[in-house]
């Protein structure tokens, strides 16, 4: 019986990732290949999708078809929609009928399966085997949802990209699904392709943008509520000056799709001030383009992915900032963010630290394996400690020695007073929390405070 594959990408990244996979032949060959384009974008309707992306045309040719998820599921987002149980037969009839499977076997190649679109998709084709494909930091960390629906017992691997050497993934791995690295080779290759595809002239502001510069990458991290809009561009701002600071002239912002571009003046009015130029790179393209096409002196950014494909692929020096904070703001602890926060400010030197940045070096995989693993581990168990009871004893002994001043901010004392951890609450102590006299009497005493203040 004939074989369709049906690949599902939110990203222009993800796209060239399952591109890499193809031609390394960690995907097995098919007799279709499909390619379902989503956009998870908060108003899809005004955000351009992958592949209206600059440099997307030779992503194309790979596979035999193209559609769009939120065409089929419109006028629904695709971030929000799961199949209701009774209706899922009927689904899998209407997506049969709508992309012309017939009766072939499906293979599902999907990304982020904790959640919809991917998990939409995964329990509309109840039968099909799953690879999974990480694009990003988030694959060294958890799993964060529960999957259901027998999604977990079909997933044969995980593929993910060698971003940071050493090092093994967390993500599907409590179910014993093995990992497999898509060739570092192979993924410069199609990244190379897109970049040849996405000429200087087509995006606006590379043209302009001075060789040797600082590339600064915004995040938006006021959409996802971990900071305020002022915050981030506080944030923002401390860049610049970090970039200055650091000898930097030539500065070039690119700021993430969707910020809002009032954002941007301040910018360069500090820039200015600081004896700066600042350039904004206004078209969405992938970072790694920008590293081909005008190679910076330097990139700066939060916890973007986009650092460490700097550093490993293109060996471009590269520096972080406000990472502390993220982790102090990161709500609930199991927020899937925490890891790559967790990996980036491990690894990566401070911009505010001039003399580290200009030092810095990446880590050889040895000393990656022996450092930053068991801290992964341990933030990971704390993160979803019934998903990894076999991580206990590692993340006890790493406690239990390792907790300095340091790494503290890695971790909440109350969460390791959850789990009984060590670096908890003293025991004479943990009750207070929970007594409800002494939350009565604290309540009572903050509103004389203010009465009296008042």
């Amino acid at each position: 019986m004939a074989t369709t594959q049906i690949f599902l990408a939110s990203t222009l990244y993800g796209a060239a990732t399952l591109a890499a996979a193809m031609d390394a032949g960690s995907i097995p060959s098919a007799d279709r290949r499909i390619l379902v384009v989503c956009n998870n974008a908060s108003v899809p309707e005004t955000s351009p999708s992958l592949d209206q992306a600059p440099g997307f045309e030779p992503l194309r040719g790979r596979f035999d078809r193209l559609v769009s998820w939120n065409e089929v599921i419109h006028p629904l987002h695709p971030g929000g929609w799961t199949p209701r149980t009774n209706e899922i037969p009927m689904w899998e009839r209407h997506l049969r009928m709508l992309w012309h499977l017939g009766e072939s076997d499906v293979q599902l190649i999907v990304e982020s399966l904790q959640v919809p679109p991917a998990l939409s998709v995964a329990q509309v084709f109840l039968d099909a085997p799953l690879t999974v494909y990480a694009d990003g930091l988030m694959s060294y960390g958890p799993t964060r949802n529960k999957l259901g629906l027998l999604v977990d017992t079909r997933i044969d691997k995980l593929l993910h990209l060698d971003l940071v050497p050493g090092l093994e993934p967390m993500l599907l791995s409590e179910f014993g699904v093995p990992s497999e690295v898509v060739p570092t080779a192979e993924f410069t290759k199609v990244l190379a392709e897109v970049a040849a595809a996405a000429g200087v002239s087509e995006v606006e502001g590379l043209q302009e943008m001075p060789r040797d510069s600082a590339l600064l990458l915004g995040q938006y991290l006021s959409a996802l509520n971990i900071l305020s809009a002022e915050e981030e561009e506080r944030l923002h701002l401390s860049m610049v000056r970090g970039a200055v600071a650091l000898g930097h002239r030539q500065i070039v912002f690119k700021p993430h799709p969707t910020a809002p571009a009032h954002w941007l003046e301040p910018l360069k009015v500090e820039a200015r001030r600081l004896g700066a130029e600042l350039t904004v790179l206004n078209t969405p393209v992938l970072a790694e383009v920008v590293y081909q096409k005008m190679r910076p002196a330097l990139v700066v950014g939060c916890f973007s992915t986009a650092l460490l494909t700097a550093s490993v692929l293109y060996d471009i020096p590269v520096a972080r900032t406000g990472t502390r904070l993220l982790l102090e703001r990161l709500a609930p602890y199991q927020n899937s963010n925490r890891i790559p926060v967790t990996i980036v400010h491990a690894m990566l030197p401070d911009l505010d630290d001039a003399a580290a940045v200009r030092a810095w070096t990446p880590p050889s995989p040895q000393s990656v394996a022996a450092d930053l693993t068991p801290l992964l581990h341990t933030v990971g168990y704390c993160m979803q400690s019934k998903a990894y009871p076999g991580l206990r004893d590692e993340a006890v002994a790493w406690l239990s020695t390792e907790l300095t001043a340091e790494t503290w901010p890695y971790f909440k004392k109350r969460r390791l007073t959850t789990l009984g951890l060590p670096g908890a609450i003293p025991a004479r102590l943990a009750f207070v929390p929970r007594n409800r006299t002494v939350r009565r009497v604290a309540r009572r005493a903050r509103a004389l405070k203010k009465a009296t203040i008042g």
